[in-house]
């Protein structure tokens, strides 16, 4: 296995940072028997724990899908991105296209 350099360094170690804390998480008290234990003495919000989890998930899948993409290299980059592709600014309840976001 060759070490990773540049971006694909910072993505490996960030990757790796992301496991541990998710296994941190998942070893965690279990949510129902968190519950169970008066709010006083609580370390933490049980519904903030799963949410984190829930967080690191998602981060770690970002993080897998840019490493997949730097090494196929088939991905567009941000300036070959046709000006068809919807972006926030395009979904309902969104803003318009040339929009302020003022409100949000």
């Amino acid at each position: 296995m060759s070490t990773p350099t540049g971006d694909n360094a910072f993505l490996h170690a960030l990757e790796l940072n992301v496991r541990t804390e998710l296994t941190l998480a998942e070893t965690g008290q279990p949510w129902e028997e968190a519950v169970r234990v008066p709010i006083d003495e609580w370390l933490s919000d049980p519904a903030d724990d799963q949410r984190y989890e829930v967080g690191l998930r998602s981060l770690l899948g970002a993080v897998e899908a840019l490493e997949d993409g730097s090494s196929r290299g088939d991905d567009p980059s941000p300036g070959e991105v046709p000006e068809s592709v919807i972006t926030a600014a395009h979904l309902p309840n969104g803003p318009g296209p040339g929009t302020e976001t003022e409100g949000w």
